[in-house]
């Protein structure tokens, strides 16, 4: 029997020897700065080389580090009732690749349902700079590929078409009537009032000024002005968008007028510079290149294959005739100042170097014309103004990455794009069919870069150019590839907690924590004596668990969570008072102190399980329908609850058996305070 009772001691305190050494890892675990401190010392000292723990502290919330709390509603007015709680899931999962991209990584985004409105709330601990989480989980960057739109806009209806005729009919009219009554005498200035619908000559005597072919009513105006004399009136004058009645006035010499060509070459950071090929200097030595070797039989080729201005390359850079005041200063300077058949260069202006040949020049003749202008209905007033873009499906849906480079050869910040395989197949058709044509390349609704199509490409990459920093690019590229929010939010509310409230409101729990255990340790062992002794070891190795778990799955501690985990000890506590008070009670009917011991751990346990039970189904009701700060709460408490039924049924148990023992079998005044009977 002795034997036995050795052997039952010995595995006891292989057990307790066992929990010691958990423990003690665990404390290193909790703190791992002073360990560090001794093995640095030890490895200074003798050389072992023991690798020192991670020193990772424990992740607090919003309440004890500070940080920022927003709000969101999400608009799902244009969703269906079924899949509306799906589109808030898809805007919870951008949201949260957006706000990882800052770096957070203990953030905190629940859904709540507030009547038929959706809310985001989302925790946000150590952010510093709100604004700019603001704008990267509100802002989604709409990225489109947009080609030409050269498709003709709808036919009118019948009615529509109907409706233009008579209008137009009755305007036709009115400019006649302006006829008639200018012929029969009446004033300009009284007919113009009365029927002009031109508010800058109305209102000025029907004065439209000196015009010239470059004017702003038309050629058909022009044409008849620099056909007749001064005093003449004319028929109804029919242009594509109104109706006019003039009278010629006095002719005068007007501007001087220049004829040229011109080949431009742009550089990085030129305005209009879309494709930049060259920086500033590469440019300058390009024109002058052009220059050494232009002449009036070869400048239209050269233009052609070297200038990157597409509006007229291909004409041979030909700009037409034009006045001073058509052209920028320096180009304007330049060209009126050459002689004609004279090539010029570099000039330089804010789009670039220009190598001018200049053809012609002269001097425009200007009339003086008055007249009243009706405005006709066109077709655009109804069916509305065609858009110069049209989309092609290919989109950010397509996009699988998104990163920052520079161009090798300018040394310019760009954004790369990355297709998946729809939208490579996608690029290669629109490339395919665009060839020597420009695509716009749209962000947020407006083009950032249009760049005209060389040759096909085929293997879905594309590169957004503009004037970036790199802080701009990195940021666009992190916007990209979080992705675009299913639906619309607007932000309704936002909270900022500084980090000196969060350290105050850390230091305040933490006090009030120590200063509960401490007094619950002095009140059991001043009530249970030795037991109680044996419950704050117990206890203390309870709090080293929970503490080692909770730093091991990185819960995040909030104050109400220290709430929790406070409350924890006091159920830890609570069960060894129920295990002891059994324990009282079967010394008082006379058992042995071994059986009484095994009695009151028997008889404890359901209370224990049924108490712990209905706090557990409580705390994971909390769980489920809670807010963040309630959900901290439960989960710490939780977690206590759990590892405080281990502490007070194993390891408090394993204790008193092994001292047991010690004591005789009718116990003494160290447990409780209670003998048995027979010493009574």
């Amino acid at each position: 029997m002795a034997k036995e009772t050795s052997h039952m001691r010995k595995k006891i305190r292989t057990r307790l020897i066992f929990v010691g050494l958990v423990a003690v890892l665990g404390l290193a675990f909790i703190f791992p700065t002073q360990l560090n401190k001794a093995i640095d010392g030890v490895n200074n000292t003798v050389a072992l080389g023991i690798p020192r723990l991670p020193e990772q502290g424990f992740l607090l919330g919003l309440d004890l580090q500070g940080g920022a709390h927003l709000m969101y509603q999400a608009d799902v007015s244009n969703i269906p009732t079924d899949n509306q709680g799906e589109a808030v899931d898809g805007v919870r999962d951008v949201i949260e690749r957006r706000i990882n991209a800052l770096g957070v990584s203990e953030s905190n985004i629940q859904v709540a349902k507030v009547g038929n409105d959706y809310r985001l709330n989302i925790e946000m601990p150590g952010i510093d700079d709100v604004s700019t989480a603001i704008n990267l989980i509100g802002e989604t960057p709409i990225l489109a590929f947009k080609e030409e739109n050269l498709d003709p806009p709808r036919t009118l209806t019948a009615e529509e078409a109907e409706q233009i005729e008579t209008y137009n009919n009755e305007m036709s009219e009115r400019a006649l009537a302006a006829k008639t009554a200018l012929e029969a005498g009446t004033d300009m200035a009284s007919v113009a009032s009365e029927y002009s619908q031109d508010p800058s000559s109305k209102d000025n005597g029907g004065s439209f000024g000196f015009i010239n072919k470059n004017t702003q009513y038309g050629p058909e105006v022009y044409n008849w002005a620099s056909t007749h004399t001064d005093g003449d009136i004319s028929d109804v004058i029919e242009t594509s968008y109104g109706y006019f009645t003039l009278v010629r006035g006095v002719e005068q010499e007007g501007e001087p007028e220049v004829s040229a060509s011109h080949i431009l070459i742009c550089y990085l950071g030129a305005t209009q510079c879309n494709e930049p090929k060259y920086t500033k200097e590469e440019a300058l030595a390009k024109a002058q290149e052009i220059f050494d070797m232009a002449n009036a039989d070869n400048f239209a080729d050269l233009a052609a294959e070297h200038s990157t201005d597409l509006a007229n390359k291909d004409n041979g850079g030909d700009l037409g005739a034009f006045t001073r005041s058509m052209m920028v200063p320096a180009f304007s300077d330049a060209a009126f100042n050459a002689n004609v058949g004279e090539i010029i260069a570099p000039v330089e202006t804010d789009f670039g170097y220009h190598v001018i040949y200049k053809t012609d020049e002269g001097i425009l003749p200007e009339y003086d014309v008055s007249g009243v202008f009706i405005a006709k209905l066109q077709e655009r007033d109804i069916l509305g103004p065609q858009d110069e873009w049209k989309n092609t499906g290919l989109s950010g849906k397509q996009l699988d990455r998104a990163e920052v480079v520079t161009d090798s050869q300018t040394g310019s910040v760009q954004v790369s794009l990355q297709f998946d395989q729809e939208g490579k197949e996608l690029f290669s058709e629109l490339t395919e069919k665009n060839i020597g044509k420009p695509i716009a390349i749209f962000l947020d609704g407006n083009p950032i870069s249009v760049p005209t199509v060389q040759s096909v490409i085929t293997g879905g990459q594309a590169v957004i150019t503009g004037d970036f920093t790199i802080t701009e690019a990195r940021e666009l590229s992190q916007r990209l590839n979080t992705g675009a929010l299913p639906v619309p939010i607007e932000l309704i509310s936002q909270q900022s907690i500084g980090a000196t409230l969060g350290a105050e409101s850390l230091a305040k729990g933490l006090t009030a924590g120590i200063i509960g255990i401490i007094l619950v340790m002095i009140f059991m062992v001043g009530y249970y004596r030795l037991p109680g002794v044996l419950s704050v070891l117990s206890l203390s190795i309870y709090i080293i668990f929970t503490l080692a778990i909770f730093k091991l799955i990185h819960v995040t501690l909030t104050l109400a969570g220290i709430a929790g985990f406070i409350l924890s000890i006091g159920m830890a506590v609570d069960a060894n008072v129920l295990i002891f008070e059994r324990l009282k009670e079967e010394l008082q009917d006379g058992k042995s102190l071994k059986a009484a011991v095994e009695e009151g751990f028997i008889r404890a346990w359901t209370s224990i399980r049924d108490g712990n039970a209905s706090t557990l189904i409580t705390c994971l009701l909390l769980i489920w329908f809670g807010s963040s700060f309630v959900q901290g709460f439960a989960a710490t408490l939780a977690i206590g609850i759990l590892l405080s039924m281990f502490t007070a049924i194993t390891i408090t148990r394993f204790m008193l058996r092994y001292v047991v023992p010690w004591f005789p079998s009718h116990g003494n005044k160290l447990f409780l305070g209670y003998s048995s009977k027979k010493e009574q």
